[in-house]
């Protein structure tokens, strides 16, 4: 099925451009050299070694964070052909949509946020940014990989504006601000803060959304933490599974459980496609920065959609990431990097060298970040393994 390319979708010809002018690419687009240098980073390739919910050696059966971002990548593009989008730059923002997420999931997160309290505490979006404009250092020329404006704009606010027009900090920023790693990049290359951000990174950030609520579910059932028929009663999802059992009667549970996510997955974008197909009709956007400027999300689902999507993420909290096996695994997790992160800032040294340098007389703000840097790239198995090297007689552990 061939889709026009919609008016209002990203344009690499006419793209804002790199903070550090190159010259253009005789055979790719701006966007799929973004797309192509994230694949070929350091912090790329330790996706493959990073988990969500499960530490690494629980199992090979499990999405780590590189299969989670294929994944996102896949629904991601699905979206953006079906719409008219750039699909080159969907995929960039979906190949980097976690790339500043440290070891064990969201309990590596909250560890290192709670030991940057004093610092202007951690987040994965801004430490994405980090990641893509300061950390990976690969090339003479600069530091970072130097991507588009465009995929920039979208890692930083592919879930909304930031701030007001006025530059006052709104939704999830209103209360703690803006990350200072954020505000010092914009100071450099405005991102607009204020603005939606294009189509392309709106149909990345619902990629995740459905990604995590089919594959969670698939993983959860995997793991034993709960069962198919405590689904029977989740909106879209008992109806999905009072259809594979009509059809297929007698199936197993492990097809059974295959056809619920394949056809939750299929349910959901098609959802995203009527709805936003309908947004766009009504908001009649001509160009991307029409899209921006619309004070609303173009990308979304229904509002029916939208029950069933926090009926299951509501779901998932109390059944999977609140298990008491899932609570003591990330309870271990956390600690460890605590006090990794404890170490390290007193004795900096102990990081490779290219870590440590400068860090003897360095202030306390400079320090803690650079260590939450080291920390923050570190793989699952990695980490560990530097808690057994720097704690040889501790007993803290991440396993269930």
């Amino acid at each position: 099925m061939h889709v026009p390319r919609a008016p209002y979708a990203e344009d690499g010809a006419r793209s804002r451009g790199r903070l550090f002018s190159e010259p253009e690419s005789a055979t790719r687009s701006p966007f799929r050299r973004d797309a192509d240098r994230i694949i070929h980073s350091t912090a790329f390739r330790r996706l493959k070694h990073k988990t969500q919910v499960f530490v690494f050696h629980e199992g090979d059966h499990y999405r780590t964070r590189l299969t989670h971002t294929l994944e996102v990548t896949q629904i991601g593009r699905a979206l953006a052909r079906t719409l008219g989008l750039d699909e080159d730059l969907a995929e960039a923002l979906a190949l980097a949509h976690d790339l500043g997420h440290p070891p064990f999931g969201h309990a590596g997160e909250r560890a290192l946020d709670e030991c940057l309290a004093d610092f202007g505490g951690f987040d994965h979006n801004a430490q994405t940014l980090r990641v893509v404009t300061a950390i990976e250092r690969r090339y003479p020329q600069f530091d970072g990989l130097n991507l588009t404006w465009e995929t920039l704009e979208g890692i930083v606010k592919h879930n909304g504006p930031l701030t007001d027009i006025e530059g006052n900090p709104v939704g999830k920023y209103h209360d703690l601000g803006v990350p200072q790693g954020i505000r010092d990049y914009t100071e450099r290359h405005d991102l607009a803060l204020w603005s939606h951000a294009g189509a392309e990174a709106q149909v990345a950030a619902i990629a995740d959304d459905i990604a995590y609520d089919a594959h969670d579910l698939d993983d959860g059932l995997r793991a034993d933490l709960f069962a198919l028929t405590d689904l029977n009663g989740l909106p879209v999802i008992g109806g999905l599974l009072r259809e594979v059992r009509d059809q297929y009667p007698g199936i197993d549970p492990a097809r059974l459980t295959h056809e619920l996510v394949r056809r939750l997955i299929g349910r959901l974008i098609e959802d995203v496609v009527a709805e936003s197909t309908r947004r766009f009709g009504v908001a009649a956007p001509t160009s991307s920065d029409e899209v921006r400027a619309a004070g609303n999300a173009m990308i979304g689902f229904s509002p029916m959609m939208a029950s069933a999507d926090r009926a299951i993420k509501e779901f998932l909290w109390t059944h999977m990431y609140r298990h008491p096996r899932v609570i003591s695994v990330m309870n271990g997790a956390g600690e460890v990097v605590r006090q990794l992160f404890a170490h390290y800032f007193v004795q900096p040294q102990d990081m490779p060298p290219e870590w440590a340098q400068g860090l003897e007389d360095a202030d306390a703000p400079t320090r803690a970040r650079r260590v939450a840097d080291f920390i923050a790239g570190m793989t699952d198995g990695f980490a560990l393994n530097e808690h057994a090297r720097l704690f040889p007689k501790d007993e803290v552990t991440a396993e269930a």
